[in-house]
């Protein structure tokens, strides 16, 4: 294997391992998106449940430690009922106890240190009755939990559960109350969520372990099924591949998947083929190079002279249009002042004979003008559907091959849904060599001209040529269709654009013309549309 074989083989097997990466890299990103969403769902959803669930426990076992105490405060019995509180807040998850009452005052709690304190309104533990400055009677379970961190830095979460003076409070003889005070006091029960914190941790932490775990089954079965599936067909394509640099035209690819590696072995061993028979081809048209370049070089030279032909045709008609027209009306006084006289009483009977001679070849002059006048005549045109863009490149073929369209670039830029339109193509055909021999002769250092076919309005079929060439002057502007006015000196006729202009005026369209001195010409000509069913008509009317 030489260099630059081996240079290709390196160069597909890291063609090969970036593909894999690539799928590989982009799968296991959605998966990890997903698998990301997924997890912030469900550990958001099992931290919701177990906060619930943590309230909901400490607030039944706020509603125990009221109820068990219940008796003992009853009996006015504090000490005992401080007791149960007390041994309630050695068990495991509850942070600490206390009492508030109606005051703000701590009364009792497990922490030393906070009995005798006011709590501020304000604090957490008392929005439950005092948010809004306004006292409640009753709260939610959910407005009466919070949750913080403890001075030891830990979470926790706290219960106010309101402690009601019901029947046996103010009716108690030891401790009478006045049946208006609804609310006694407050008990608060804090309790730690470190358990349910690590049950969240663990739970996260399995979330991402079957991450990673199903990211690399992902990656290996990605690579693995890539490998067999994607890089041993590749392998064998770039095989076929260096064959064809180097030749070999013959061998074909046995790939027998009916998958898209199977419809894509199968579009190259057709290009193989197509390439083959291009080949042959071109060895086949390379024998006869010379004899088409012959039949095409004839072919030219038949265009031009056809050109040429027709510019002079043209020409010649307008001259002698105008030269018969000006002959023919001393020709009729001559022939009537002949005839007068010859009639006249007074007329020498020598000179009759003479007379004679005058009206005779005077009548022949006439008939030689008529006959002039019947050449030069344009003829009416002979209207058929006809395509706009067809006829354009049609007379492209005709004038782009000239000289001095060398060095000029034509731009076409042709609607491609045009409708057909009644027209004579070459009546036409001759307007567009006029206008681009036009264009092409203003511009002998170069230029460009753009051709544009499009639909106005629905009611005109319009071409515009816009050329780069030296322009137009304002005061020559108003006479271009002039017959025999010419801004080419010796060079031009003057009759090319009044022969267009005549011809798109029996057409019922319309030619305008915008230029500016060295910055261009613009043409546009617009021709009107079938009326409807007209195209129905023409079709019918070309089969019978």
């Amino acid at each position: 294997m030489g260099k630059k074989e081996l240079h290709l083989f390196r160069g597909a097997t890291d063609l090969r391992i970036s593909l894999i990466f690539k799928l590989t890299i982009a799968t296991c990103l959605i998966l990890f998106v997903f698998m990301l969403f997924f997890a912030y769902i469900n550990i958001t959803a099992i931290k919701t449940m177990l906060l619930e669930e943590a309230i909901s426990d400490a607030d039944k076992l706020s509603e125990t430690i009221i109820k068990t105490t219940h008796y003992e405060m009853l009996e006015d019995n504090r000490k005992r009922a401080y007791e149960m509180m007390q041994e309630v807040g050695t068990l495991q998850g509850v942070d600490h106890i206390r009492m508030i009452n109606k005051s703000g005052k701590i009364t009792f709690s497990t922490e030393m240190d906070e009995i005798g304190r006011y709590l501020d309104k304000k604090e957490a533990n008392c929005n439950m009755c005092h948010a809004d400055n306004e006292p409640k009677v009753h709260a939610s379970t959910m407005n009466r939990s919070r949750i913080f961190f403890n001075k030891r830095g830990k979470q926790v979460l706290g219960m106010a559960k309101a402690i009601y003076n019901e029947d046996g409070c103010y009716l108690s003889a030891c401790h009478s109350h006045s049946p208006e005070q609804r609310t006694l006091g407050v008990l608060d029960v804090i309790v730690s969520l470190d358990n349910m914190n690590m049950l969240i941790g663990n739970y996260r932490n399995k979330i991402v372990f079957l991450t990673v775990l199903l990211l690399i089954s992902v990656s290996l079965t990605i690579i693995f099924s890539t490998h067999r599936m994607v890089n041993r067909p590749l392998k064998s394509l770039l095989t076929q591949t260096k064959r064809l640099s180097q030749g070999d035209l013959d061998a074909l690819l046995q790939n027998k998947s009916s998958d898209e590696m199977g419809e894509l072995s199968d579009a190259f061993n057709q290009m193989t083929t197509s390439l083959k028979s291009a080949r042959m081809e071109a060895n086949e048209w390379g024998k006869n190079l010379e004899a088409k370049v012959s039949e095409r070089t004839r072919e030219i030279k038949q265009m031009q002279t056809q050109l040429i032909r027709s510019e002079k045709l043209v020409s010649l008609g307008r001259l002698v249009a105008g030269i018969t027209h000006e002959i023919n009306n001393p020709l009729q006084g001559i022939l009537m002042f002949a005839n007068l006289t010859s009639k006249s009483p007074k007329l020498d009977p020598a000179l009759k004979s003479d007379m004679d001679v005058i009206i005779n070849e005077t009548n022949r002059c006439a008939n030689i003008v008529k006959g002039l006048l019947d050449f030069s005549r344009e003829s009416i045109p002979q209207k058929k559907p006809a395509s706009l863009n067809n006829i354009i490149d049609a007379t492209l073929a005709l004038v782009g091959r000239q000289s001095s369209f060398h060095n000029i670039d034509i731009i076409r830029d042709y609607q491609q849904d045009l409708p057909l339109i009644p027209v004579d193509e070459n009546q036409l055909q001759q307007v567009f060599i006029n206008l681009l021999l036009n264009a092409g002769q203003s511009m002998l250092a170069g230029g460009s001209i753009h051709i544009k076919t499009y639909t106005d309005n629905e009611e005109h079929v319009c071409l515009k040529i816009v050329d780069t060439g030296a322009g137009i002057s304002e005061e020559d502007l108003g006479k271009i269709f002039d017959p025999f006015f010419t801004t080419k000196n010796d060079k031009g006729t003057g009759l090319g654009l009044s022969v267009s202009f005549g011809i798109i005026e029996r057409h019922d369209g319309k030619i305008e013309v915008q230029s500016k001195v060295n910055e261009g010409t613009t043409v546009t000509i617009k021709l009107p549309l079938f009326p409807q069913g007209s195209e129905t008509l023409a079709a019918g009317s070309d089969e019978k």
